[in-house]
């Protein structure tokens, strides 16, 4: 018998998402449609590409474990020091750091049931206990929050702003209350993978004298890196000399740290990017009203859309698979009443939309 630990015998052999990869595996036949990950569609900055092409000529030597350059360049951009700034491979990397530094196996930490789920994933792994408050109004709850907070007495919690399934968001004033009324003794994970795409008054600048607050960043959206696996958090020095201790030093590579250094000093690409996913969001909106179906408000790269009830969703779901096009929907109820679907380029959108309706189509035709 393989000696397991007591927390891995009794975790459930399962993973946060079936990548688009294991489906097609599944059905013997790739996607003709790729916009269920949440991807960028639009690439990279061709500044970005030039620095990791160029990576590649070094790519025998260890990228810099300290990511010296980009974190010195990071915290100009934000106005804060080199060691406020932390770097992982991801948010999803990041996420796992916080949870091992704040928690022990039976630590309480709190979390929005139908959240992103990778930090569920690391939560459970730690043998911690998680934590969960319903959404309100399709939005997450930030008094719920900080209510299971007091009453668990959990050292963590988590909120993304803008969210991850629903794409709805909170301004910066309603965020700062929140994090006003954490107890001293509280770190918040503010998972702000989505900032750029947000509307004003969403954001606010860096100011990391607060110990109760790590704000997650990342290359993967705006920036188009996911693939590539870089992000970052700003938090108080002590924050970050925490993660410090326990963070892989390796584990982003040299390659991503120099695309990611040329992609934050390239922001007319980014900012061509935010203008294009604003398009599309508009497009699927009237999309989804020609056919019934209401889109909810969105501060992401995708838009969710509610489609009458979780059923149906997940047929829709079903239908656009044997259709060649990968979406995604939200797993608790009664977000699952809607499907999520990233912006593509003009003609991925024009594609979707001509499929959309073929597929709702054979959904009803199906329903008794």
């Amino acid at each position: 018998m393989i000696p397991f630990s007591a927390i891995v015998r009794e975790l459930p052999a399962t993973i946060p998402f079936v990548g688009p990869e294991a489906i097609e595996r599944r059905i013997g036949r790739p996607f003709e449609l790729r916009v269920g990950a949440n991807e960028s569609a639009f690439g990279v900055s061709p500044s970005a590409a030039d620095a990791m092409r160029a990576a590649i000529e070094r790519l025998s030597w260890y990228g810099d474990p300290e990511g010296h350059d980009l974190r010195a360049a990071l915290a100009e951009h934000h106005g804060v020091e080199p060691g406020e700034v932390c770097l992982g491979a991801g948010i999803d990397e990041l996420l796992g750091f916080v949870v091992r530094m704040l928690s022990e196996p039976g630590t309480p930490v709190v979390t929005s049931a139908g959240a992103y789920p990778t930090f569920n994933y690391h939560v459970s792994g730690l043998g911690a206990r998680l934590v969960t408050v319903p959404y309100r109004d399709d939005h997450e709850d930030p008094d719920a929050l900080a209510e299971a907070v007091r009453e668990r007495g959990a050292p963590l919690v988590y909120l993304a702003n803008p969210d991850n399934p629903m794409g709805t968001w909170h301004d910066a004033a309603r965020v700062r209350a929140f994090i006003e009324a954490l107890p001293e003794d509280v770190v918040l994970a503010l998972d702000e993978a989505y900032i750029e795409f947000a509307p004003a008054g969403v954001d606010w600048p860096m100011a990391p004298d607060d110990p109760r607050v790590l704000r997650l960043r990342t290359f993967s959206k705006a920036h188009g890196m996911a693939g590539a696996r870089i992000g970052y958090c700003v938090g108080h020095r002590d924050l970050v000399t925490g993660l410090d201790k326990i963070r892989n030093h390796f584990g982003v590579s040299r390659i991503a740290q120099a695309g990611a250094l040329a992609s934050l000093r390239d922001p007319e690409f980014v900012a061509g990017v935010i203008a294009e996913v604003a398009a599309g969001r508009d497009e699927y909106a009237r999309l989804a009203g020609s056919l019934g179906l209401v889109p909810l408000r969105s501060a992401t790269n995708f838009v969710a859309i509610d489609v009458g009830g979780g059923d149906r969703a997940r047929a829709l779901l079903r239908a656009l698979e044997a259709r060649g096009v990968f979406v995604r929907m939200p797993g608790v109820a009664p977000l699952d009443r809607c499907i999520r679907i990233t912006v593509g380029t003009a003609p991925e959108r024009a594609a979707f939309a001509a499929v959309l309706p073929q597929a709702l189509a054979a959904v009803d035709a199906a329903r008794p």
